[in-house]
């Protein structure tokens, strides 16, 4: 009995052990001399130029994030840039394939029982997109019609929140990412295009013909944006949280949303016009990792 007592207890003080070298992904980090950083190709936050070159607000403050850990680490870093979606991206931090991603993911309660999120970073509205001919100025005009989302994102939830809502009836089809999402608006296959705010603007500012479409109705979410993290790994969410912090008091965040919300943007050249909202600029004045249910959605 005492034998089978011990080699359990042997067991299970390897597995914890195995456990804690699973969730330190700064040592792997430094090891290896390389972050493996989850992005976006077709976000409002991380997009694809094309080329394996990805910009945005979120894209490039991620780089910030690895040169500071660099600095704590002692050591220089490269970047190994995985495109993500929305489908695979908390899969991809669970099984250790990227040690964390920027792009445009929403800290939620289901969410945080699978990962960890770092400081928010941008608080988002979710909107719709639609042609400007399309009669479409709010959620209740969209009774009857075909809405389009993304596969894997909270939007999906607030559609159907919506419809039951406002006593509506529409059809929703669903794109592999946003950029597909967007296409299907563009060729008519769809009426509207339900998603975070950014993700429309930067879209609708890489169409072809983005004066045909714009930004309409009430706001239908308030979430907030955040980098995901492997679940438990505490050393890694303060590196990242004190990046965050670090950003946001030398003022270099302000300055870098400025840079990609406020001025000419490639490829287009095409200027958002998305000065911070208060919810945004209160994220960064009181750092914090809060849910989007502390916002008041249900």
């Amino acid at each position: 009995m005492k034998k089978l007592l011990l080699a359990a207890a042997v067991t299970f003080l390897a597995t914890g052990a195995a456990f804690a070298q699973a969730t330190d992904t700064l040592a792997k980090i430094s090891e290896r001399g390389a972050v493996n950083l989850g992005v976006r190709d077709s976000s409002g936050l991380a997009f694809t130029l094309g080329g394996g070159k990805y910009v945005g607000f979120h894209t490039e403050m991620a780089e910030r994030i690895v040169d500071d850990i660099s600095k704590q680490l002692g050591k220089p870093l490269k970047i190994n840039y995985q495109v993500i979606t929305s489908q695979n991206r908390i899969p991809l931090i669970q099984n250790g394939t990227i040690d964390f991603e920027c792009g445009s993911t929403t800290n939620s309660r289901a969410r945080q029982k699978d990962v960890d999120f770092a400081y928010t970073t941008y608080v988002e509205e979710v909107r719709i997109a639609v042609n400007k001919k399309s009669g479409i100025h709010s959620v209740k005009d969209l009774n009857g019609k075909t809405v389009a989302t993304t596969t894997g994102t909270t939007s999906v939830q607030t559609l159907r929140k919506n419809e039951r809502a406002q006593g509506i009836d529409f059809k929703t089809v669903q794109g592999k990412d946003h950029a597909d999402s967007f296409l299907l608006l563009e060729a008519g296959r769809a009426d509207a295009f339900v998603m975070d705010g950014s993700i429309l603007a930067a879209n609708i500012a890489k169409a072809k013909n983005a004066k045909d479409f714009e930004i309409v109705g009430e706001t239908l979410s308030v979430e907030p944006i955040a980098c995901m993290l492997p679940k438990g790994d505490e050393k890694l969410k303060k590196a990242v949280d004190d990046s965050i912090v670090r950003q946001i008091k030398d003022g270099s965040l302000a300055k870098l949303y400025d840079k990609w919300f406020m001025q000419p943007i490639p490829p287009n050249n095409v200027n958002m016009n998305m000065p911070a909202s208060e919810s945004t600029k209160n994220a960064w004045a009181h750092p914090n990792d809060k849910p989007m249910e502390d916002y008041g959605n249900k």
